[in-house]
């Protein structure tokens, strides 16, 4: 049975940190990307980052490029990501999501199954 849970989510101030966990079960991370995703009230989904362990280097959306980095442990079937420089407009509920495409432009796409999203806070 695939899952994805997410958690890390949490409220900090602006220029903050936090590290958001994926743990995945029912496959292992070697065999799909995965992606994480966030959406705020009102907003699109949009897809931020994604790693694959067929590529060396992880796709970041330009809006948290330079500010978010992905990375995933294989022993624990953990992706993570970690968020510093955290603004205004970062606040979302963040999901994670396994994926079965990779693109060096789009990032993940065709996702097959989702976590049930962590919510993510900046505020002051």
């Amino acid at each position: 049975q695939v899952q994805l849970v997410e958690s890390g989510g949490g409220l900090v101030q602006p220029g903050g940190s936090l590290t958001l966990s994926c743990v995945a079960s029912g496959f292992t991370l070697d065999s799909y990307p995965i992606g994480w995703f966030r959406q705020a009230p009102g907003e699109e989904r949009e897809g931020i980052s994604c790693i694959s362990g067929s590529t060396p280097l992880p796709y970041y959306a330009d809006s948290v490029k330079g500010r978010f980095t992905v990375s995933g442990d294989k022993a624990k079937n953990t992706v993570y990501l970690q968020m510093t420089g955290l603004k205004p407009e970062d606040p979302a509920v963040y999901y994670c999501a396994r994926a079965t495409g990779y693109s060096d432009v789009r990032g993940c796409y065709n996702m097959d199954f989702w976590g049930q999203g962590t919510q993510g806070t900046v505020s002051s």
